[in-house]
């Protein structure tokens, strides 16, 4: 199996608002920059999101060590809790719904593919690639935001 290296980085303007998700993926020498964007999301979605584009990027079943400076993400699969949703018919132990249940379940499917091992990153620290992705997933949201007000200008 191929070991490939996965940074992720999701960000909000406002949260709710305009959102932007990054991923770089590292295997020997190469590297793989990914990015986009969504006009009307949360700050916790763009992490999920990073981390899903960055795994479905992958072409075959891979070891892959996922950065990632969200502890709601890195949690949800190092503590368990993603489990437990599933176990409990997607609610949590308060009896609610798991909030951004879809994303969840692709990332549950997603992880069956590969053997994932899940880090934890400070953010905005001295880490190269989390700050490339916090970068890249800023661009995005600048870029939506530059576009939207261009829009309306023109109109």
């Amino acid at each position: 199996m191929k070991s490939v290296t996965i940074y992720t980085d999701g960000a909000c303007s406002q949260n709710p608002g305009p959102g932007g998700w990054a991923a770089v993926l590292m295997y020997n020498e190469h590297k793989k920059e990914l990015s986009g964007c969504e006009e009307a999301t949360t700050n916790n979605r763009m992490e999920l999101t990073a981390a899903i584009m960055g795994m479905r990027a992958l072409n075959q079943r891979c070891e892959v060590a996922l950065y990632t400076d969200s502890a709601y993400l890195c949690n949800g699969f190092k503590l368990g809790w993603i489990y437990n949703w599933q176990r409990n018919g997607w609610l949590t132990s308060g009896r609610k719904p798991v909030e951004n249940q879809d994303l969840w379940q692709e990332l549950l499917s997603l992880s069956k593919k590969h053997s994932i091992v899940w880090h934890k990153v400070k953010g905005h620290s001295d880490n190269e690639f989390n700050n490339r992705c916090d970068e890249l997933a800023r661009a995005e949201i600048k870029k939506l935001t530059t576009s939207k007000n261009k829009a309306e200008v023109s109109t």
